[in-house]
């Protein structure tokens, strides 16, 4: 029978505030970047714990932002359905405009190339290409309900998976408008997507209004675990890139850790902020973020 995973979990940060619907971490700055509801897009220093930088962006609830930071930008997306790119440095605003016709759900950056993906409640996902002044350069249809976030292949970077309220994922390369796949990945909307590698082998990681998460080898398209307890929608969920663990979100108010060999479930985590809406890990690090009702929090998780 497999040991428990033994997991030793500090909490490093909490920040109270309005709603947060996503957050993000800076690669080498001390920094979560946390979008919200309000319209704020706020930088806190989970060092100091104070507030870096704070920008009023909009009127409408702000659902995601991601740093550029060979550009020293964020970008963000709101329900207002336009897209805004500063610069964190000078808080000077870089570019705005009408990204889609309903709100937006998710950005992507792509790892190398100046692309950002856009996801929308209009059904699209669209791509942009930051240095032609962010013109769309290709629109990706295909899904019949909101996209509720993309995810590049790590393995293929040209490629990215999308979700969907419409209950499936889908496959694509940036190259074509055409999916190159899809499939009916759980019985109720689909709220997230993330890929993960294993000893160069690819997966995904997907969570749903059917309270569940399922982990599928790509390959096949093949589910290989259904995660089961969360008591509400499942709103985040990903494999974390140093750490034997999968983590788990969700509108039950808590945070699920779980052992990426046996999927037992191992730890769950509640500080009292309310429904828990967005993840985000720091590469090279055993620091997690997460965005709540009521702010963030963020961990540092060892394990033995």
């Amino acid at each position: 029978m497999a040991m428990p995973l033994k997991l030793q979990i500090e909490k490093v940060f909490i920040q109270t505030s309005e709603r947060v619907k996503s957050v993000d971490f800076h690669p080498t700055e001390p920094w979560i970047l946390a979008t919200l509801y309000s319209g704020t897009v706020c930088i806190w220093n989970y060092h100091s714990q104070t507030i870096e930088k704070s920008f009023k962006v909009t009127e409408s609830p702000v659902r995601t932002a991601k740093f550029i930071p060979n550009k020293n930008w964020f970008v963000c997306g709101s329900d207002d359905k336009f897209i805004r790119v500063y610069d964190y440095i000078t808080s000077e605003k870089v570019k705005d405009f009408e990204a889609h016709e309903d709100f937006i759900r998710c950005l992507a950056v792509h790892p190398t190339s100046p692309f950002v993906l856009s996801s929308s409640d209009d059904k699209l996902i669209k791509l942009w290409d930051w240095e032609k002044d962010w013109v769309c350069t290709r629109i990706f249809e295909g899904h019949s309900h909101y996209v509720m976030q993309t995810a590049f292949n790590p393995k293929n970077i040209n490629t990215f998976a999308s979700a969907s309220l419409d209950g499936t994922v889908k496959v694509w390369n940036i190259d074509s408008s055409d999916e190159k796949f899809t499939w009916e990945a759980h019985s109720k909307g689909i709220n997230c997507v993330n890929y993960f590698m294993v000893d160069d082998k690819l997966y995904l990681i997907t969570g749903s209004d059917d309270y569940t998460a399922k982990v599928w080898d790509d390959e096949s398209k093949s589910c290989l675990k259904m995660l089961e307890g969360h008591t509400q929608n499942v709103t985040a969920a990903c494999i974390h890139p140093e750490l034997p663990i999968i983590i788990t979100t969700s509108e039950d108010e808590t945070v699920r850790i779980w052992d990426a060999s046996t999927y037992r479930l191992e730890v769950t985590l509640n500080y009292g902020l309310e429904r828990v809406w967005g993840i985000a890990y720091k590469k090279g690090s055993n620091e997690v973020a997460f965005g709540c009702d009521k702010g963030s929090f963020s961990v540092k998780i060892d394990s033995f």
